[in-house]
């Protein structure tokens, strides 16, 4: 009974959008209530994976797979991902992955079901020009606010790009970009009072080769950069996540370093994030006391007084006068 309730409860909660991304997988295009993959489960160049993530099904358009299953629900998914996997097994490996608990006392009949995450309406885009910082004075005004100026440098690009469809088709925009592993980019900006956060391309973790005995975690590069300019001469290996769902393969790419420092954000997913972390890493290491009282490390970067130079403060004039005052 207790695997039946854990069967209804998967079913009822995880969103197969966020299971999808989590495992790294994400759309190419949207069609209506359809998002649209490369399949994951066969060798294919044209999208033909389906999922529709108000009834939160899905169904391979291009054919059969070694398992024999075409659609169905998150746990098809997970039996046809992981084939030949036991059903059991198949639960065991979406609780761990979504961080679900895995045993029940009992069963909430009044338990409200989580409201459905919709995926965000992917736009067709065509990227114009890659440009150097300093280029575009909006993106420098925005990563010196950010504090991280300096170490941006040889970090991020300016991005430019036009929208091809929807009902900004035409428009054109920018913004500071970090790119992943999968030659996506990472975009971040200051519209107004709104932070931009967006991914052109297929999202991916990045991951920066250097001490083979060290490694350093982020979630985002906001924070890696702020990091970077507390521990200029850090050589430590770096992998910044660019999102919580992907840290099945942040953890993937971790577990030869036998020292992991963890800098998540001070909140529910970081925690949640870092739990899992430690559960299969245990030699992970939480340093997010180092911004105690802060969400984040840039967060912190940013509450620092600047220091300032003696000619910089205020009303010097008057206080040089005053010395000379009997």
């Amino acid at each position: 009974m207790e695997t039946q309730r854990n069967a209804q409860q998967i079913k009822d909660e995880v969103s197969l959008v966020e299971f999808l991304s989590r495992l790294g997988h994400q759309p190419t295009h949207r069609s209506g209530k359809d998002l649209f993959y490369r399949s994951m489960l066969r060798n294919e160049s044209t999208p033909s994976f389906c999922v529709n993530d108000g009834l939160d099904v899905w169904f391979d358009h291009g054919g059969a797979n070694l398992s024999g299953i075409k659609g169905g629900n998150v746990i098809d998914f997970a039996l046809a991902y992981w084939h030949p996997i036991t059903f059991r097994k198949s639960l065991e490996k979406i609780n761990h992955i979504m961080d679900l608990p895995t045993k029940e006392a009992s069963i909430d009949l009044d338990r409200q079901k989580r409201p459905r995450q919709k995926a965000t309406r992917l736009a067709n885009y065509t990227i114009q020009e890659i440009k150097e910082l300093g280029s575009t004075a909006a993106i420098t005004k925005y990563l010196k606010k950010r504090g991280i100026w300096e170490e941006a440098q040889d970090h991020i690009k300016e991005i430019h790009y036009r929208i091809e469809g929807g009902p900004k088709q035409g428009k054109t925009y920018f913004s500071a970009g970090w790119q992943n592993e999968n030659g996506g980019w990472e975009l971040r900006n200051r519209i107004g009072t709104f932070d931009f956060k967006a991914c052109l391309g297929r999202k991916g973790i990045s991951f920066y080769n250097g001490s083979p005995d060290k490694l350093a975690m982020f979630e985002g590069f906001l924070d890696f950069l702020s990091w970077r300019k507390d521990n200029p001469t850090a050589t430590d290996s770096i992998i910044v996540l660019n999102s919580v769902n992907l840290l099945e393969i942040g953890i993937a790419k971790s577990r030869n370093f036998p020292v992991i420092s963890a800098y998540f954000d001070r909140d529910n997913a970081g925690e949640t994030a870092l739990k899992l972390l430690q559960q299969q890493l245990p030699q992970a290491k939480d340093c997010s006391e180092t911004y105690l009282n802060f969400k984040d490390y840039n967060e912190m970067l940013l509450a620092r007084k600047p220091t300032r130079l003696p000619w910089e403060e205020d009303n010097i004039y008057d206080k040089m006068l005053a010395t000379y005052k009997r």
